[in-house]
């Protein structure tokens, strides 16, 4: 596995597959095309489906910029494209296409270039590709889940970590004092400040939990779809649940954020472990695999802060995860919005739930994490693709139709 940096990304929203891995693949051709007089890109499967919701257009003409840039969004995919975030650049020469370039958006933020990928990918770092493997090595060596973390990565990932803790925080604060609309023509209104400061004629504890978290997950959500800077856990679609958990539980037991960055440690392995060994991507395996994975992850960071067992740890993850089995993507007209924002929230409490259960029933698992993950990968392959981030089917198909008539 590469270095939990993967799975921590700061940058701007509203999507990692759709903004951040093309502008990751954009200035790598620019850099290497500097001469050109104008570029076409050529964008594929849901990249062309939904890239207009999501602003790949937008990204793409702006680092690209100044030089004339033509963004194709293509009805029709070719024979040899076998992933449905993939794009082609080319350089523009007396009207004819020259320097074809082929990457594809594999999620989180990252990208893979056909015929070159170890220049555009960050190096294996873990020996252990299974929640099982890590699991036997710290048992020998007598590690918890974050000391795992940092004998392999070494004491600098929690420098990096701790500017990814700081963004977050500042991402829910620049959300909760935000309001107005959203960007597009859905005209979704921002709630996240409204949920903060609603208080209740009945402010029960677990309202008032309910409450925050949600406010906590709307904001950064929001910040996401407003093109603001976010952190990807592990994806821009899915940045807000883990935040949320995070921000409510600090709070609440007034730990300090050197304990943040072990748990930040903990989350960050098991989606690692998870974009290993089946996908973070909407456009490939559905939104299980974006706010599943952040739900699995909140619940065994969770875990991790209220000093429960590693194999509590993994239970909350397997948990989260089997409980988002099958969750299609679907963003109406294309936009990381709606039902996007709301089920960050929603994946905030049910973290928070699986953390509860695993305390509970620990020695009642049948279901390992391995399991689990290998389970959403085969799920989400099988999915119809009119349900994986192309917006031809679910809720967007229904909003549609209600719109034509």
């Amino acid at each position: 596995m590469k270095s939990i940096r993967d799975v921590y990304k700061i940058g701007r929203g509203p999507s990692s597959s759709h903004t951040m891995g093309p502008e990751k693949a954009a200035r790598i051709y620019r850099q290497e095309h500097p001469e050109a007089e104008a570029y076409r890109v050529k964008l594929y499967g849901s990249l062309s489906k939904t890239g207009k919701g999501h602003m790949t257009d937008r990204v793409l003409y702006e680092t690209l910029s100044p030089v004339p840039t033509e963004v194709v969004f293509c009805k029709e995919t070719p024979s040899d494209v076998t992933h449905p975030n993939t794009m082609d650049f080319f350089v523009m020469r007396d009207g004819k296409e020259e320097s074809l370039m082929r990457a594809v958006s594999v999620g989180g933020g990252d990208i893979r270039i056909e015929g070159r990928t170890e220049e555009t990918q960050e190096e294996e770092v873990y020996p252990e590709n299974s929640f099982a493997e890590v699991l036997d090595f710290c048992r020998f060596r007598g590690l918890d889940l974050a000391e795992y973390v940092e004998v392999t990565e070494g004491e600098e990932i929690r420098d990096y970590l701790r500017v990814v803790w700081q963004q977050m925080k500042e991402t829910i604060q620049e959300g909760l004092q935000t309001e107005g609309l959203l960007p597009g023509p859905l005209r979704v209104e921002r709630k996240a400040k409204k949920l903060f400061d609603f208080i209740p004629e009945h402010d029960h504890p677990q309202i008032r939990e309910c409450r925050l978290i949600s406010a906590y997950a709307f904001a950064v959500s929001e910040q996401n779809a407003d093109c603001g800077t976010v952190v990807t856990a592990p994806t821009c679609g899915s940045c807000g649940v883990l935040p949320a958990v995070f921000q409510y539980v600090q709070n609440q037991r007034q730990l300090d954020d050197e304990k943040m960055v072990s748990g930040l440690e903990v989350a960050g392995l098991i989606g690692n472990l998870i974009k290993k060994n089946a996908s973070v991507s909407g456009a490939q395996c559905g939104c299980q695999a974006e706010v599943g994975a952040a739900c699995s992850m909140a619940a065994a960071g969770l875990d991790y802060l209220f000093g429960l067992s590693t194999n509590q740890i993994q239970y909350a993850a397997e948990i989260a995860l089997e409980h988002h089995l099958g969750l299609t993507c679907d963003p109406i007209l294309g936009l990381v919005q709606v039902p996007c924002i709301e089920r960050n929230a929603v994946a905030a409490t049910r973290a928070m739930n699986a953390c509860n259960l695993s305390y509970f029933l620990t020695e009642t698992q049948r279901i390992s994490f391995d399991m689990a993950v290998r389970t959403m990968y085969e799920t989400g392959i099988s999915m119809n693709k009119r349900f994986l981030e192309t917006s031809e089917g679910g809720l967007a198909k229904m909003y549609g139709r209600r719109n034509e008539h």
